[in-house]
């Protein structure tokens, strides 16, 4: 007998290869997971430009990519990702006054300078579709993830929050049935799979460090070609190096454990880096 709903996840029409540039836009459930990719040693950005909740500010970060900006710090030089995930958070989005022009951070400002209002489905699809052909700009063969956040927002109330998402779910649908993006159900898995609790963190709302790793292997499960799985399989032991703090790191036997590992990483960047 199984004591739980399993969501069915249909496999994407591409499969990620190890290492593969791969950028990451939207709320801080973006965070999260594109974290776990550069962990795993892929080649990633992740929010240049900040957290971005809802899809207009989703759109100003493609559109600022197109520009050609970049954020302060990057040294990563023409970075063409082979892979964009996007994660929608809300469907609330703040107006500067002043302007009329939706804002993506409202800095601390008084908030009677703003007016907040929901976005419509057809709002939230307009925003999408510019921001899924914008990026195909960049790259015509780019392959384009988006999933709608499990992270539920208190602040509007729990039907209110239930509401927000109701809306990105069919702006997401929407997209998938006319751009040919794919979606990923981690709002599911975490609403229907993990309906319990003892998977979110103690502010009750953000999923657990468990609930992202699950999240991640079942991605990984529908998505990631063999070659990749191999690749985790590989690059594990070297990340467990890579995370060893020593009693003296000055002592020679350190330094020789930082060479080895140094070495291996050369040696699976010759073996799986992409020409």
């Amino acid at each position: 007998m199984e004591f739980r709903t399993i969501v069915d996840i249909p496999r994407p029409e591409f499969e990620i290869r190890p290492m593969e540039p791969m950028l990451f836009v939207g709320s801080c459930f973006a965070d999260n997971i594109g974290k776990r990719f550069s962990d795993e040693h892929f080649d990633t950005v992740v929010n240049p430009f900040g957290v971005m909740y809802n899809p207009a500010s989703i759109l100003h970060t493609v559109d600022r990519l197109l520009a050609g900006e970049r954020p302060e710090g990057d040294d990563k030089g023409e970075f063409v990702p082979s892979t964009a995930i996007i994660t929608l958070g809300t469907n609330h989005v703040y107006i500067e006054n002043a302007t009329g022009e939706i804002v993506d951070n409202c800095r601390k400002r008084p908030q009677r300078l703003f007016t907040e209002r929901v976005l419509t489905i057809d709002e939230c699809y307009g925003y999408l579709r510019k921001a899924v052909e914008g990026l195909r700009t960049i790259n015509s063969d780019m392959n384009i993830v988006v999933t709608v956040s499990p992270i539920r927002y208190r602040k509007y109330g729990y039907h209110g929050s239930q509401l927000s998402k109701s809306v990105l779910l069919m702006a997401a649908d929407r997209l998938v049935s006319d751009c040919g993006v794919y979606y990923f159900p981690a709002y599911e898995i975490v609403n229907d799979e993990l309906r319990d609790y003892r998977f979110y963190n103690a502010d009750m709302l953000h999923p657990s460090a468990v609930a992202v790793e699950y999240i991640w292997e079942r991605f990984v499960g529908v998505a990631f070609s063999d070659e990749a799985k191999h690749f985790l399989d590989e690059w594990k032991p070297i990340k467990e190096a890579l995370g060893h703090r020593p009693f003296n790191p000055e002592s020679a036997e350190y330094k020789a454990f930082m060479t080895r590992t140094r070495q291996r990483i050369e040696d699976i960047n010759k073996k799986y880096r992409r020409k």
